[in-house]
């Protein structure tokens, strides 16, 4: 028996170690502009706001990835959809790696987008659906935790690529290699996605049940047969399309569509977007800021995994309340500070802090709950519309960032660059009252429990 369960462990979480590589290449994918932005920002003479929207492009192609996920998880299966995004991925990188012109680095990001937004919208599903529930936060979590060993990698990547003394350089060749660096690892994603079963609930809900049960039954081989009429259960009267009768759907939207969005608005993607041209601004030099990002990409890395240990003993409420509070706090203090010219180490101890609440609350904390939320029946149509939300949240705070904080200043210019930071820690304060009013606790619960929560007042007092 023990031999048994231990075999279980090791099964369910290869297949996650699999399918967050679609969220290691999330974060691979977003976090290669930062290195790389200075170099052909400077090679293409990008004004703030043309700048922004080559940074942003592929925000738009998240969204259209988003969308596209609730169709091509419900049609094509969950493990296809992460295919498709390992394929695109490859094509992104590639290509941004030989742009001749801002225009086509434009349409290569624009390709990528597509493939973080259906990575980030399936993978978590995908991995929900086969874990446990006593293991369900924990394993969601390292897929945040895989998004966050991208940004870390591409920064020590973009580190070692740049030539700290020869800018030419960099601008000519340099951020060619930071993209292209892309390709080994999407291509590692697509060739370990083949082997990676389909989902269950998936198969059920095409019918596909002696498929379904012989993958239940290498997870949790003694509760076969309960998990399998639960999610029959669940499944019962599936209609075409998105089913707006579902009982509470406009409560459950309302709820995933804010977590999605205050999980941007709060801040976090200016600060991984453009974080070398903020700490640039405050006097570090290029090499510097490329080191100060190192900081904030470990930090997020440690924090991250302190959420993996401690979201299914303390619960998702708390570490969420907890952590956007202090979200809010570091980042309006970070304003202050700009705002004071203040410019010292100080600045980066308060960023560091910010990610740090950050990463053991909104950033994974917000997936698993994504990944929780929706019912079985409207589960990949739902969870598309949550994600395009995020992302288009993603793309308002990218596009406008730079024209926020430029140093010429379009707007806001007699702020000294805090007047984005002191905006920011507002949002945090409105999604504390959010999260505080409307979430219920997740914890402990099988996705099909957490569907009588709907129907329950009191859960949802």
């Amino acid at each position: 028996m023990e031999k048994q369960t231990q075999t279980n462990h090791l099964y369910i979480t290869g297949i996650t170690l699999v399918a967050t590589l679609g969220g290691f290449l999330f974060g691979y994918d977003t976090g290669v502009i930062a290195g790389s932005g200075p170099y052909f920002r400077s090679l293409f003479d990008l004004s703030p706001a043309v700048f922004g929207f080559v940074v942003a492009s592929a925000l738009i192609g998240c969204m259209v990835g988003s969308i596209a996920s609730g169709y091509t998880s419900k049609t094509y299966g969950r493990k296809n959809s992460l295919l498709i995004a390992g394929i695109l991925f490859f094509i992104s990188a590639l290509g941004s790696a030989i742009a001749g012109s801002a225009t086509e680095l434009v349409i290569y990001r624009l390709i990528g987008g597509v493939g973080v937004g259906l990575a980030s919208a399936v993978a978590p599903v995908y991995i929900a659906e086969l874990a446990p529930a006593t293991m369900r936060g924990k394993l969601v979590s390292i897929n945040q935790l895989a998004i966050v060993l991208g940004f870390v990698v591409v920064f020590f990547v973009n580190y070692f690529i740049q030539d700290p003394v020869d800018v030419s350089w960099n601008e000519q060749t340099g951020w060619r290699w930071m993209f292209g660096s892309e390709c080994l690892p999407a291509a590692l994603f697509f060739l370990l996605a083949l082997f990676v079963p389909r989902s269950p609930r998936w198969l059920m809900l095409k019918g596909k049940e002696a498929e379904a049960r012989k993958i239940v039954n290498r997870i949790d081989p003694l509760n076969v047969d309960i998990e399998l009429e639960e999610i029959k259960n669940s499944l019962k009267n599936v209609q075409k399309g998105f089913n707006l009768q579902y009982p509470k759907i406009g409560l459950i939207l309302t709820i995933g569509i804010g977590l999605s969005v205050f999980q941007q608005v709060t801040g976090i993607n200016a600060i991984l977007y453009y974080g070398n041209a903020i700490f640039e601004s405050m006097g570090a030099g290029a090499e510097a800021a490329m080191i100060n990002q190192i900081v904030v990409g470990l930090a997020m890395m440690v924090f991250t995994i302190v959420a993996i240990f401690t979201v299914e003993k303390f619960g998702r409420k708390p570490l969420i309340l907890i952590g956007t509070a202090g979200m809010g706090i570091m980042i309006f203090i970070f304003g202050q500070l700009m705002y004071m010219e203040i410019l010292s180490v100080a600045n980066l101890t308060v960023l560091v802090l910010y990610i740090a609440f950050f990463s053991f609350s909104q950033g994974p904390i917000v997936w698993v709950y994504l990944s929780e939320i929706f019912p079985n029946k409207v589960r990949g149509i739902a969870m598309s519309i949550a994600v395009f939300a995020q992302w288009l949240a993603n793309y308002a705070v990218s596009q406008t960032f730079p024209i926020m904080a430029d140093e010429e200043g379009y707007l806001f210019q007699e702020f000294n660059g805090a007047f984005p930071f002191w905006m920011y820690g507002g949002f945090c304060i409105l999604a504390v009252i959010f999260i505080w009013k409307l979430l219920p606790e997740t914890k402990g619960k099988s996705l099909e429990q957490l569907e009588s929560i709907w129907h329950d007042k009191k859960e949802l007092a």
